[in-house]
């Protein structure tokens, strides 16, 4: 006689959470203003701002753009606060910096808007295998957002998680 195969992980109390399921559609587009400088190196404001004003900002509709000067020229505050003023009606968010910076700014609004209620005094898996972009600070920004109301945190699967933090009784 076989004994029944039970599924304890199924029926655990554990709660997983899968950062991808929170991955926001929208293509990511790095927009370097090099080209934009006289040699690649010098803003000119009068250049710079005829350019802003001649480019299409309409195909950047519903895009993350990341700004950013891959030259080592000297780019003041404003001439990325005026790339904002064109890109803000077209795209869901524009940010100073690389794609991973964008990407871990755009998870940061993310789990600072999350509801973590339902996790309170429960133990919480963070599904690590991902096969979006999932950037590693949206982990340490998930961790420090659960302490407070989860039971315990671990990482990984049910199967094979590495324990995190278990609330003091």
């Amino acid at each position: 006689m076989q004994k029944e195969i039970i599924n304890r992980v199924a029926n655990s109390k554990l709660i997983t959470i899968n950062l991808e399921d929170y991955y926001p559609e929208g293509k990511r587009s790095l927009f370097d203003i090099k080209d934009w400088l006289f040699e690649g190196l010098v803003l000119r404001e009068k250049d710079f701002r005829q350019k802003v004003k001649a480019h299409d900002w309409s195909q950047y509709r519903d895009n993350y753009i990341s700004l950013t000067c891959s030259t080592d020229a000297i780019i003041p505050s404003w001439a990325y606060m005026l790339l904002t003023t064109y890109l803000t009606p077209f795209v869901k968010k524009v940010f100073v910096g690389n794609l991973e910076t964008l990407e871990t700014s755009i998870y940061q609004d993310i789990i600072t808007n999350l509801d973590v209620s339902e996790y309170k005094d429960k133990p919480v898996i963070i599904k690590g295998c991902t096969n979006k972009p999932v950037p590693k600070n949206a982990y340490i920004l998930l961790t420090s957002k659960l302490m407070p109301v989860a039971k315990s945190i671990m990482f990984g699967e049910a199967c094979s998680s590495v324990p995190l933090y278990k609330k003091s009784k």
